[in-house]
């Protein structure tokens, strides 16, 4: 077991840090500041976790998640036998004196734990004491992905099993289940976030663009991103193809990069708001470059023909990103060839001011090179003396669409 959790950040540091609890209590406490005020009292300081993605929620479900003023996350324990089995799995994993040879791999990819923590007030009342994985990251995204063909136990009722199959059919086809993420937008200074109805809508033939929307900034594909999580899950992959005494089922991987770029954020990339609306016609259609304060990357088909990412074709947008190897070529490619614009739109102050944005585009846009990818959810974790193919595949599966992603 850890002995010491990260250090309390400064006040200051966590000012403007959006992932961070103080940066979403202080938003609450804008909005209701006596609600925040009582509930911090009576949680000791805590407060609900703010870049949470799925899983109970703290005000809306009982067994919500929260962060502990020292940065630590709690997450309160479920009823049994849930709780008391998740519970029991920390405590063998990170055993002071832990000997065996899975457990001590496993280490390396669990949130450090630090034992149990309850309130004063309410001490049968647990809750796991973990390591804040996004604590380091200025602009976290994360995404929280199930992983196995079934997300119910051995042990589960016919109830249970027909319950879980119908919340997504197709389990046992793709091995993964995208519950919920939160992407930072870098042209809007926003989060985007999705909850688990999103992943239950994809399908074989849009789970690659909906695995792709997670690593998508409003400006371009973050393949190193993509290229570091697919290292990272193929090192659980070796663990579990050599392990045969435990089975994971309802388990995630949770995803965590940083969407802050220095280039991105210090105004160097795109001047917003440069080019009025009325400077471009309004019968522009799919043919129209979009250049208000929610311009999207923009994509260039073989005809030349100029699309703006609406979101109807996801995958356009990281075939034209490819196309130009992993750069963001709009200065050097679209504007030199003037063909790929309607003639319609070269008229008035539209083109000096075109000029101007794409003059500060970079030509690539490097991400700062640190993703997290780590084990979570162990509610029905359970003794095997075989591999656990189910989740095998899984891992298999989700690193097919991420290389495809990447390759694409």
């Amino acid at each position: 077991m850890a002995t010491e959790p990260p250090r309390r950040v400064e006040a200051e540091r966590l000012e403007g840090l959006p992932g961070s609890a103080l940066a979403g209590a202080a938003a609450a406490a804008a909005a209701n500041g006596e609600e925040v005020e009582a509930t911090a009292r009576l949680l000791e300081g805590c407060v609900p976790l703010s870049h949470q993605v799925a899983g109970h929620m703290f005000g809306k479900d009982k067994g919500g998640i929260l962060q502990h003023p020292d940065g630590t996350v709690l997450k309160q324990l479920q009823p049994p036998p849930r709780g008391p089995r998740e519970l029991d799995f920390y405590n063998k994993v990170f055993a002071d004196r832990c000997e065996d040879s899975v457990f001590l791999e496993l280490q390396k990819y669990l949130p450090k734990y630090y034992g149990t923590w309850s309130l004063p007030t309410a001490p049968n009342d647990l809750y796991l004491k973990l390591e804040d994985v996004t604590h380091r990251f200025k602009k976290p995204c994360i995404m929280d992905v199930k992983i196995g063909q079934k997300s119910y136990d051995p042990y589960a009722s016919e109830e249970k099993i027909k319950q879980q199959i119908s919340k997504y059919p197709l389990m046992e086809e793709i091995g993964f289940l995208v519950l919920g993420m939160r992407v930072y937008h870098v042209p809007t200074g926003s989060y985007e976030t999705q909850n688990q109805h999103y992943g239950r809508g994809l399908t074989k033939e849009t789970i690659k663009d909906g695995v792709a929307r997670f690593f998508y900034n409003g400006f371009t594909l973050r393949k190193d991103a993509i290229a570091l999580s697919i290292q990272k899950i193929k090192e659980i992959l070796h663990l579990f193809e050599n392990q045969k005494q435990l089975n994971f089922y309802a388990s995630s991987l949770l995803f965590v990069y940083d969407g802050w770029s220095p280039c991105l954020n210090d105004g160097c990339l795109v001047e917003k708001n440069k080019v009025a609306e009325d400077q471009v016609p309004s019968d522009s259609t799919d043919n129209t470059l979009e250049c208000n304060n929610n311009i999207h990357i923009i994509n260039a088909s073989e005809t030349g023909e100029v699309k703006t990412s609406d979101g109807k074709g996801f995958s356009k947008m990281y075939t034209f990103h490819n196309r130009h190897q992993n750069q963001f070529l709009l200065r050097d490619h679209l504007w030199k060839r003037s063909s790929c614009f309607s003639q319609k739109h070269l008229n008035g102050n539209v083109i000096p001011q075109l000029e101007k944005v794409f003059s500060q585009m970079p030509t690539s846009l490097p991400g700062n090179g640190e993703v997290e990818v780590r084990m979570i959810d162990f509610a029905h974790v359970f003794p095997s003396n075989v591999r656990d193919e189910g989740y095998i595949y899984g891992l298999k599966n989700l690193i097919t669409v991420l290389q495809n992603i990447l390759d694409t």
